[in-house]
């Protein structure tokens, strides 16, 4: 019974992003011809594993605490998980899980500093922040609100993966970290929709709340045709190899996801298909570009 609340609290399907950013670290890497440590593979990727956890965990926490886990309207990809509100007395455990979680990632990291040196100490801290600000800051702040998911699964995991296998920074690292950049930013934005009137009643003041669904949506549409661009640019400057251009076939998805917001605006909960349609093309899309970045 206590597993499962915490493996709910975890929003353990939710977990699939991390791998998914993990690998395509590892695709840069493997594009450069530089062979792989699968030992500090394995450190990296339970590094950022515990870092989502805490992440999650901790919202959970924070959620639950303020009221707004009661309020929300529960969908598979929205409204947390309902752990904590059926489980009350789960709570405290819940924070334990979410701050032994954060103290792990942080000895990860220090050992990470120890083996290379402050170069990555960039990435940590600012991760660390990202962690621990997120639900009671950062949701008060839009702009920084719509940018944080992608900064922390599309720059910081997939560049901080590359930088623990190779010891330094690479360009190519740079650039495909952009294509889940956008992706997640949008994966958070589209989900943000169903919970606006009850996040705007505990003080939140994330990007639909301030700047409404239409603005949004042309967020939305405007980050999948970035992410389009910079495939085909990369293709055609010879970054990507041709075989990348596979990463584009699940984006018209994306265009479906854009039409059901446009169509249900802040009911898109009750149709959740489009939702749906948002992780796959948020989860597939770098999965294919990494895959190319590895056989081409």
């Amino acid at each position: 019974m206590k597993v499962g609340v915490i493996f709910k609290a975890m929003r353990g399907p939710f977990l699939v992003l991390t791998p998914v950013c993990v690998f395509l670290g590892v695709s840069a890497v493997v594009a450069s011809q530089i062979s792989v440590d699968l030992q500090l593979l394995a450190l990296s990727f339970f590094g950022a594993l515990l870092a989502h956890i805490s992440a999650n965990t901790l919202n959970e926490y924070f959620d639950f605490k303020s009221g707004l886990d009661r309020k929300t309207i529960k969908t598979p990809f929205s409204g947390g998980s309902g752990a904590l509100p059926k489980n009350p007395e789960m709570a405290n455990m819940v924070l334990a899980v979410g701050i032994i979680s954060l103290v792990a990632t942080i000895l990860i990291g220090v050992f990470f500093v120890w083996q290379y040196g402050v170069g990555i100490v960039s990435i940590g801290v600012l991760g660390l922040l990202l962690i621990v600000t997120y639900t009671e800051w950062i949701n008060k702040h839009p702009i920084l609100c719509l940018m944080a998911p992608g900064i922390g699964f599309g720059f910081l995991m997939v560049m901080g993966t590359q930088f623990v296998l190779v010891g330094k920074f690479s360009m190519l690292s740079w650039i495909v970290a952009v294509i889940p950049f956008f992706l997640i930013n949008n994966l958070l934005l589209l989900n943000q929709y169903p919970d606006i009137q009850a996040d705007k009643d505990v003080g939140r003041n994330h990007f639909p709340i301030a700047y409404g669904a239409t603005i949004s949506n042309v967020v939305y549409g405007l980050f999948v045709l970035m992410t389009i661009l910079v495939i085909l640019i990369c293709v055609f400057i010879g970054k990507f190899p041709i075989l990348s251009l596979i990463a584009l076939l699940p984006l018209p998805i994306a265009f479906y996801s854009l039409s059901g917001v446009i169509k249900h605006g802040v009911t898109t909960g009750n149709c959740s298909k489009y939702l749906g349609a948002n992780v796959v093309v948020a989860l597939v899309t770098p999965a294919l570009l990494g895959v190319s970045l590895i056989i081409g």
